[in-house]
């Protein structure tokens, strides 16, 4: 099985679980684990931060960041299909009771016009105890439901500028902020400077078996560990699982170039196949993003998965489909093939006589 589903679906490698085995360990909840704080002192560093705290997941990160950041009852700005809103359970609203205000980015990128429209502004005749209160901006980098969107070095500081100008703090999503910085060369510092907090992920495309870091100031790490402990997250002797997110951060960050150069080429070789439709302009990373116009993508998913190429549907027609370390150029070759013969066998080539952009019947 060629499985492209996510960048998640990684295996670790030999010399990695040997790093795991070897790992010096202790209990982290009481802070004695030294493999855990050279992780987070590692992360830290890289993120340009004072301190990190590691934790199992990304969408613990994020969550325990909106819990720093917030109280309950409080409003924060976000991308309308950020990770945050499609892919994390309604947590925020459930382990922190704060209400997203959508806003309405472009394959995940907004303007500093959105945020400040999203901004109400004070007035005397309004009683200020109406709203919640709005205190959080959070932006996401690389934008997994834009298609891997990178988001431009110079905007991404402008959008969070404007919110700390209106007095909100910062979160920035770099589940994939690696990505960010293969594809761009931009480093994941730089990305990072214009926010309070930012979430990495080391088992996204780097090819760790488990977990995430939160990055900031000491203090506003100091409480994001007490809401790391609160939500379920209190580790014992994680330098087993921190020792494979080292080995990740150092060892396979360089190789994230060579998953987003296959990306690309998966991406041309299906703009090549009669059926779909696919931008090559929105592959920016190593998420590729396409419609099916002659079948439904949960059927299209479905036939690729029964010839051995494994993807995700996205809404009717889309398809996902995430390169990653483990899928080498051969992989590409014969999931095109799969993908081809799929589309051949559903009479794609009928195509010709039906005006574009007009989807078949399912």
């Amino acid at each position: 099985m060629i499985d492209i589903r996510s960048d998640t679906v990684t295996k670790p490698t030999n010399t990695m679980r040997e790093a795991m085995a070897k790992a010096a360990v202790g209990d982290d909840v009481y802070g004695e684990d030294p493999t855990v704080r050279e992780l987070e002192e590692r992360t830290a560093q890289l993120m340009g931060k004072e301190d990190a705290v590691f934790v199992p997941t990304g969408s613990m990160s994020n969550q325990i960041a909106i819990r720093t950041h917030t109280e309950p009852g409080d409003l924060m700005l976000i991308d309308h299909s950020a990770h945050l809103i499609r892919n994390e359970g309604g947590a925020a609203a459930a382990l922190s009771g704060v209400t997203m205000k959508p806003l309405p980015g472009v394959h995940g990128v907004f303007t500093p016009s959105d945020v400040k429209n999203a901004i109400e502004p004070l007035h005397r005749f309004n009683p200020i105890t109406l709203s919640p209160r709005l205190r959080l901006l959070c932006v996401e980098n690389t934008h997994n439901a834009g298609g891997g969107t990178v988001w431009p070095v110079e905007e991404i500081h402008v959008v969070a500028g404007v919110a700390h100008d209106n007095g909100l703090a910062t979160h920035l999503d770099g589940a994939r902020l690696w990505h960010a910085t293969a594809a761009s060369g931009v480093s994941e510092r730089t990305y990072a400077e214009s926010f309070d907090t930012v979430n990495v992920c080391f088992s996204k495309g780097l090819g760790a078996p488990v977990g995430s870091a939160l990055a900031g100031p000491r203090e506003l790490i100091e409480r994001a560990r007490r809401f790391k402990q609160q939500f379920g997250g209190g580790f014992r002797q994680a330098g087993i699982l921190a020792a494979g997110a080292l080995h990740a951060i150092e060892h396979h960050r360089n190789d994230l170039v060579r998953d987003i150069e296959h990306a690309r080429q998966f991406a041309k070789g299906l703009t090549g196949l009669d059926g779909l439709e696919v931008d090559l302009n929105r592959v920016q990373s190593n998420i590729v993003r396409f419609s099916v116009r002659v079948m439904s993508a949960g059927d299209f998913a479905y036939r690729c998965h029964e010839r051995g190429v494994h993807m995700l549907p996205d809404g009717p027609y889309g398809i996902r489909a995430v390169l990653h370390r483990d899928v080498g150029p051969e992989d590409l070759i014969t999931a095109l093939e799969v993908i081809a013969s799929v589309l051949h066998s559903s009479g794609a080539d009928s195509l010709r006589r039906r005006e574009p952009g007009t989807p078949a019947e399912a």
